[in-house]
């Protein structure tokens, strides 16, 4: 089976890799040119682990290949997956218009049976659109040529999209005809030897499986957010609450842990869009703009607990924040707490020292020269009045704090995301702020 993947940015380049480690014969496409150059020299523009190795040997194999024309390989494919970017507009919409340029260059070249399979997360109806739209095209050209379209949303967690590509939790993919079903199973044959479970359905609710799962994600975490800060105000302690509602069986432990909000490309660009969606059906998400609410208060916290230990006056005062990311093992910046945190810290002319292991160039494409860019952990705190802890990366959890106790010019720890002990710190001489 050949395939072709359009779009090598994250879901693109982790599924083409993927299933050509299974066997399939994959061709990714990308019109950056810069971009496929790299690739097939081994330049993995994101970075995920164990990713690397994967492009590497199956393109060393043959298996994966990089092309930056739709066109040329178009009619070898038995699947062409759509996986570019939607990402919000103004108006919070997803921003289709990738979406439609890859459907307008199938239905200009398209001369042999396709399937056309949507991997993006795109809003709900936009499959049948495809259709419509290739459907239409190809009556301009005066041309008959049987495709079909299906939709197989992708569930991949960032620092962990390989693990959770080759053993997902299930795959999801709607179908309106047997033919699409077919070619869907023989693609994913390979992966039934490691016993998960392939979900077909329609593609209305294929699509909208996916919007519903991570608004659940985002939810839980505006919650737990939501009741670390009434646990702060109360005395209670949220880590307590949170093991006590976890053993419910209910309920579970996943995203039960609080902190300073949650970023990334998909929670904060999907709870938005279907937010969207709902409006544009004349329905409103009164749960899901809460969500949203709070997680956007909740990106202010770190910087309001630094600013009320100092009363205030926090003008050329030097914060240390380790975590630019985020979330641990990406480089991935968008909509990362860290950011809000930095740029309030920046308003209020607060020098800022940052440290992330693997995203410290794409902080910089951010943020520019405003911030010093430091060596590694103690460099970053080296004079700092504050430590800041947005992202919970590994190499942070057991740092030296007696050298940090020499180092630092007033020791507070202000915890994003409660990965220290506050008696311990107390031990070194350190005050503590986390979140609940």
């Amino acid at each position: 089976m050949k395939i072709a993947v359009v779009g090598t940015g994250y879901v693109g380049l982790v599924s083409g890799a993927c299933f050509a480690e299974m066997g399939v014969d994959v061709t990714c496409v990308d019109i950056d040119e810069t971009k496929i150059k790299g690739l097939k020299q081994g330049i993995i523009p994101i970075y995920e682990p164990g990713l690397k190795n994967i492009v590497v040997r199956n393109y060393d194999a043959g298996r994966l290949k990089f092309t930056n024309d739709l066109p040329s390989v178009l009619n070898d494919m038995n699947i062409v997956f759509i996986a570019v970017g939607t990402p919000s507009d103004e108006s919070g919409n997803a921003e289709m218009k990738y979406v439609w340029a890859v459907a307008d260059t199938i239905a200009k070249h398209i001369t042999k049976p396709l399937l056309i399979v949507t991997k993006s997360t795109v809003p709900v109806g936009t499959s049948h659109q495809i259709k419509e739209r290739v459907s239409e095209k190809l009556r301009e050209r005066n041309v008959e040529v049987d495709f079909d379209v299906a939709s197989n949303p992708e569930f991949l967690k960032e620092g962990a999209a390989v693990d959770d590509f080759m053993s997902p939790d299930r795959v999801v993919v709607g179908v309106e005809s047997e033919r699409a079903k077919e070619l869907m199973t023989r693609l994913y044959r390979p992966f039934l030897l490691n016993n998960f479970r392939v979900i077909f359905m329609d593609i209305l609710s294929s699509e909208m499986t996916k919007y519903a799962s991570n608004a659940m994600l985002a939810t839980r975490i505006s919650f737990m957010n939501d009741i670390a800060n009434l646990c702060e105000l109360v005395g209670a302690d949220v880590n307590m609450v949170r093991r006590g509602i976890g053993s419910d069986s209910r309920i579970g432990r996943s995203f039960l842990y609080p902190g300073c909000g949650y970023g990334g490309s998909c929670f904060p660009k999907d709870v938005k869009a279907i937010i969207k969606i709902a409006e544009n059906a004349g329905y409103e998400m009164s749960v899901l703009k809460a969500v949203e609410q709070v997680n956007e208060n909740q990106k202010k916290i770190l910087f309001h607990k630094f600013s009320d230990f100092f009363n205030g006056d926090i003008e050329r005062k030097t914060v240390a924040v380790w975590g630019l990311s985020f979330k641990p093992e990406t480089d991935d910046v968008r909509d990362a707490p860290s950011l809000m945190l930095i740029n309030s810290l920046l308003k209020s002319g607060v020098n800022v020292r940052g440290y992330d292991p693997a995203a410290m160039d794409e902080a910089r494409k951010q943020l520019n020269d405003t911030i010093y860019y430091a060596k590694d952990i103690y460099d970053a705190a080296n004079n700092a009045d504050a430590l800041i802890v947005p992202t919970e990366w590994k190499e942070f959890r057991l740092p030296n704090w007696e050298i940090l106790k020499k180092i630092m010019r007033t020791h507070l720890v202000i915890d994003g995301r409660n990965i220290y002990n506050k008696e311990e710190l107390a031990s070194y001489g350190f005050e503590h702020r986390g979140i609940g």
